[in-house]
């Protein structure tokens, strides 16, 4: 290729400094060495031509590359070396133009390598050896510290281990390995040194074999095929066809040299190149990497995309989902306490707890005396309490679980969440759930790709599949398939790829192979996977799922543009060949009529150099967005509150139930019946001068007379409390309405986020 490369370049240059070169000695009234120059500046560029089009032949491709090797051809042997120069120039310069559109900015997989372990600590005797993990054999055990990538397959020794297999599995979350279990190379040692007992040499392990399959793959990827070659087998005969008639009719052969060079396909060589390199251009802005108009076209092309789970649909990482508390604790109470402990611990989970608690606002304490359990949790003194964090077998050793116990651990099983419970001096107090989450920008992007024509859409993660099917329900995917380690990843692209061109969107490692093997691979890059950006054919360089949308949407827009200028270009060189045919033109000024055609030709493809999204009208600005968003996150500590008090009335007396449902109605007279009204009678007239499809703010509006209903159905039944005997079934229907309302508050609002964030500037 840089061979090729190189070629391409020299024998433009030629071209360009022939035919500058006879222009000159023509000026100086040297029309010998006029003539000599342009031959000169002809014959290598027919040469390189007729090399391309043996070669092409040979491996089954055919191209209208075949008209300009005639008409430079022609145009030597009937003494028209002008014409031969200019038709030079425009097909080397074309190829060149191409050259660039379609380069891969292929790399090796040098961070890929780089990642991978060199050494292993075999454990020898009484003493630690470093050895390369080429040496290593099965049965050894070895010493992986912490910090470190896992050399080679294994099980683990003695003792537990943590490990981050996010690079290797997709799940965002350390995993707890007790003795005997299975270790994957490529994972991270995530907790303290632990000893590996290998199960599979280097070559044979897990890492290696990902490296493999991303080799494998680009290797297999076969080569843009120009869009120009699909009208070959057109234009050529129409043009010989066209030649043949003119000479008959005027028996001049110079006539049949001025319809050669007027159908020279320089459109067709020239607009797609044009506007694919306008296309990444304009993608490049957007923080979008395209590498070659080849992955472009292949993008405006899609029909599935499959997408990774972890770190693609969600965030990738663990965040704190609600706090469950105990009768008579407070949630935000509960929080502090376990993130005040938690700042001792480097656990993932731990940075998760802590960082939600700074996110509220809560004044953590220092912990004294901390100790912690690898695995299970940690304990310490905080303001002279003993306070626990820790998983339920640490914690609940009592085998009658009590109700909120239970409620906890049966809504951390419904999200798919981690559960750490915490108790102060013994007594279970509350309950954290931490599970990863969608990204902000997912349903947009979801209902984006929807909209650019993506037909089908699945999810293929290393997840699990309670994890997985809940986040396809929410997302109406079409197929969630979990559960899958890389190689099976590879298998459902290629399942795809038998019906329908298919993308596959990662951000991991254990994407990488996927990525390789699919028609187009797209890395979410800003995530710092580089063993998928190299092996994706297109980089998001922002972390926004939704680019991949625009991708499509540029890319397919580039693809109608280059059409549209093949089309016109073709019709134009049909004129041009007409006007030849009749003696309308000789060689040198159908040369120039053809140049002629050329430039608009590029003028035209260089309109897909403007944006694909085109945002018309007023928007709301940043600062408006933003106030917004804080208006909702100040109501969230008042739902937070709702939740609890639901959870309360599941056993409460009658005086008590009475006073936690007159302070949920004031909760919600005062927060969130004001926020509603307010949004209706002011944001959403603002809204409505920004959105072109005001159907969508219809429906917001009746999600808001439905909380305001609800609203008043709890004042009355606030009001009605001192003339009522407060049994269960009046606390049960209080408790109903209550719940509706933190439920519809909070799905209205996540669906108002999504709105503010589109419309912002």
């Amino acid at each position: 290729m840089a061979f090729e490369r190189v070629l391409r370049w020299t024998l433009v240059t030629i071209a360009i400094a022939g035919l500058t070169a006879g222009i000159a000695a023509a000026i100086a009234g040297r029309p010998g060495l006029a003539d000599l120059a342009w031959e000169l500046g002809t014959a290598p560029v027919i040469i390189g031509l007729a090399v391309s089009i043996v070669r092409d032949l040979l491996n089954g491709r055919f191209g209208v590359d075949a008209i300009a090797l005639l008409s430079m051809s022609a145009a030597l042997v009937l003494g028209q070396p002008l014409a031969g120069a200019v038709v030079a120039l425009m097909y080397s310069g074309g190829n060149v133009l191409e050259d660039i559109a379609i380069a891969r900015a292929e790399r090796d997989l040098r961070a890929l390598a780089h990642r991978a372990p060199r050494q292993a600590h075999r454990k020898s005797a009484n003493q630690i050896v470093d050895v390369p993990i080429e040496e290593v054999a099965v049965g050894e055990e070895l010493l992986v510290r912490a910090g470190e990538i896992v050399p080679v397959d294994g099980i683990v020794g003695p003792g537990s281990a943590t490990i981050d297999e996010s690079a290797v599995t997709g799940e965002p979350i350390p995993v707890e390995k007790t003795r005997g279990s299975a270790v994957l190379s490529g994972s991270l040692n995530a907790g303290e040194t632990f000893e590996l007992t290998v199960t599979a040499p280097a070559g044979e392990s897990t890492y290696a074999g990902i490296v493999r399959m991303v080799a494998a793959a680009q290797t297999a990827k076969a080569p843009f095929v120009r869009m120009a070659d699909r009208f070959a087998l057109i234009l050529l005969p129409v043009t010989l066809v066209f030649a043949f008639v003119a000479w008959r009719i005027s028996g001049d052969l110079t006539r049949s040299l001025a319809v050669l060079v007027a159908a020279t396909p320089c459109p067709l060589i020239l607009a797609a190149p044009v506007a694919f390199i306008a296309g990444v251009a304009q993608a490049a802005r957007r923080g979008i990497l395209v590498k070659g108009g080849g992955a472009l076209e292949a993008l405006a092309r899609a029909h599935t995309v499959l997408f990774d789970k972890t770190g693609t649909l969600t965030v990738g990482g663990a965040r704190l989902l609600s706090v469950e508390v105990a009768p008579g604790q407070d949630a935000d109470e509960v929080l502090t306490l376990g993130a005040s402990l938690e700042q001792a611990s480097h656990h993932v989970l731990a940075k998760a707890v802590v960082a939600a608690a700074v996110d509220r606002g809560l004044k953590l304490k220092p912990p004294e005396h901390v100790k912690e359990t690898m695995g299970s949790g940690l304990s310490g003194l905080i303001d002279g309490r003993q306070v626990t964090a820790g998983s339920r077998e640490m914690l609940l050793s009592h085998a009658q679980l009590s109700p909120w116990e239970l409620r906890a651990l049966r809504r951390a099983s419904w999200r798919s969440a981690l559960i750490v419970f915490i108790a102060v001096d013994g007594r279970p107090v509350g309950a954290l759930l931490l599970a990863d989450e969608l990204r902000a920008d997912t349903p947009r992007a979801i209902r984006l790709l929807r909209d650019a024509g993506i037909a089908r859409m699945v999810m293929v993660t290393g997840d699990r599949a309670a994890a997985a099917h809940a986040i396809g329900a929410a997302l109406d995917l079409d197929a969630v398939l979990a559960d899958r380690v890389p190689s099976d990843k590879v298998e459902a692209v290629r399942s795809e790829q038998r019906l329908y061109p298919t993308i596959m969107v990662g951000d991991g490692i254990n994407d990488a192979p996927a990525l390789a093997v699919a028609d187009i691979g797209v890395a979410l890059g800003a995530r710092g996977a580089s063993a998928s950006s190299e092996a994706a054919d297109v980089v998001i360089l922002a972390d926004r799922l939704d680019r991949v949308g625009e991708a499509i949407l540029i890319a397919q827009r580039a693809r109608r543009i280059a059409l549209q200028s093949i089309v016109v270009g073709m019709g134009l060189s049909l004129m041009g060949m007409l006007a030849a045919a009749l003696g309308w033109l000789d060689p040198v000024p159908a040369a120039i009529v053809q140049e002629v055609i050329d430039v608009a030709v590029i003028l035209n493809a260089l309109r897909a150099l403007t944006p694909a999204l085109v945002r018309s009208g007023p928007r709301i600005s940043t600062e408006q967005g933003l106030i917004l968003h804080h208006d909702h996150q100040a109501l969230f500590k008042g739902l937070d509150r709702l939740r609890i008090i639901v959870d309360a009335l599941d056993d409460v007396l009658p005086e008590p139930a009475a006073a936690l449902i007159s302070e949920a109605n004031g909760l919600v007279q005062s927060s969130i019946v004001i926020h509603e009204r307010d949004d209706e009678n002011s944001v959403y007239p603002k809204l409505e001068e920004v959105l072109r499809d005001r159907h969508g703010l219809s429906a917001m509006s009746r999600a808001h007379r439905e909380i305001l209903h609800l609203s008043r159905l709890l004042a009355r039944i606030v009001e009605d409390l001192p003339t009522e005997k407060v049994d269960r079934y009046l606390v049960r229907d209080a408790q109903r309405v209550i719940e509706a309302i933190e439920t519809l508050v909070r799905m209205h609002t996540a669906q108002e986020e999504d709105i503010y964030e589109a419309v912002a500037a």
